[in-house]
């Protein structure tokens, strides 16, 4: 397979980078659903292992605390290794510690397996992107993205399906560890199959990130990326094992709630880019943030028929926050200073609201607050 944006005879048709983009966009899949499915599974998890929801949520707080130090630091990973053997430590060395978790004796070493699968994991977005962007020719680029960019949105509706599959005939151990080898896989196979031209990645300059301190709109940004994750991420880790425990739901029946109510989300972003170049962001920003916000607190306050509707509005409102948010992300400092901007707004925006808040959501709901 080649992702070369040229031959020798001129540039490459795209039905002929159609396969590798995919499986490079099932890698990406695979990286996001490592990083979730805990989510899903985590209210037997919770029974198995005696935990509070205050215990449960910290999976996700040091998760996401190993995402966010990898994410800053992929690029000194990167330009040692190259960007073909980072996504391979990136798939495999978190399918490994996925496997490792699942075969955790107890939740200390669980804990301390999930860090290792954040970290791994934040290896592939950095190469992956830097793999995409300079191997697909520039006119099927916008392509080529959109279909690579389907994949979270894809593993958010598909995983608790799958879960709830597999758990028809397995535990949730063995779940983790299908999931593990199933991404073990898929990392050597890409090794092996994706040809295109390696190159180092670059070690982040820490340096540049001085004078964005200086500056109040980075700062804004951050604070509403965090928002913005906590909203997706943030409630989607511990929606399940709150409608378990505090609305004595099913475990399936919480999980296929979970899906139907993503089935939309697919489409969003693509509107909300749309409305935002129509209509301005700062409105379609501030128009997501209100009704993500009001939906996401009525979550908490209701039961029964209504809760259901309220669990199906949100996600529509909270996926459409980021082709906005990122179009105002790039608009807050010099073209020369975008990735910058980027690579350090989004390892903080996980950390905190895919992180903190579902560890705050475990406290509140602990405490009956």
């Amino acid at each position: 397979m080649m992702m070369n944006k040229k031959n020798n005879n001129g540039p490459i048709p795209f039905n002929a980078q159609i396969l590798p983009l995919f499986l490079l966009t099932f890698i990406f899949f695979l990286n996001f659903t490592i990083r979730i499915i805990i989510s899903p599974l985590l209210p037997g998890i919770s029974e198995d292992m005696n935990l509070t929801q205050d215990q449960a949520g910290s999976f996700f707080l040091i998760s996401a605390s190993g995402y966010c130090i990898a994410l800053l630091c992929s690029g000194f990973v990167s330009s040692a290794f190259l960007h073909k053997k980072t996504i391979l430590i990136a798939a495999v060395g978190s399918g490994i510690a996925l496997i490792a978790a699942g075969l955790s004796p107890n939740p200390f070493i669980m804990r301390l397996m999930i860090f290792f699968v954040g970290m791994c994991a934040a290896l592939y977005i950095p190469s992956g992107m830097a793999v995409l962007t300079t191997s697909i020719s520039n006119r099927h680029l916008g392509k080529a993205i959109g279909i690579h960019e389907l994949a979270p949105n894809l593993s958010f509706l598909l995983v608790p399906v799958i879960c709830e599959g597999l758990l028809l005939f397995i535990s949730w151990r063995s779940v983790l560890v299908c999931v593990g080898m199933t991404s073990v896989i898929m990392g050597l196979c890409s090794y092996r199959f994706l040809s295109f031209q390696d190159f180092k990645g670059t070690p982040p300059m820490f340096k540049s990130f001085l004078p964005l301190m200086t500056n109040p709109s980075f700062w804004i940004m951050i604070a509403l990326f965090s928002v913005g994750v906590a909203g997706t991420l943030g409630v989607y880790s511990m929606l399940p094992l709150y409608l378990v425990k505090e609305h004595g739901m099913l475990q399936a029946e919480a999980n296929t709630l979970l899906t139907l109510s993503r089935i939309s989300t697919l489409i969003m972003p693509f509107a909300a880019g749309w409305l935002s170049d129509r209509l301005g962001v700062k409105p379609i920003l501030i128009c997501i943030f209100l009704i993500t916000g009001i939906s996401t607190l009525l979550i908490g306050k209701f039961s029964g028929t209504f809760l259901k509707t309220i669990i199906f509005v949100q996600p529509i409102f909270a996926v459409s926050f980021f082709p906005p948010a990122f179009a105002a992300l790039s608009r807050i400092g010099p073209k020369e200073s975008g990735n910058i901007i980027v690579s350090f707004t989004i390892p903080v925006a996980f950390l905190v609201g895919g992180g903190v808040i579902p560890k705050l959501i475990g406290i509140a709901g602990d405490n009956d607050l």
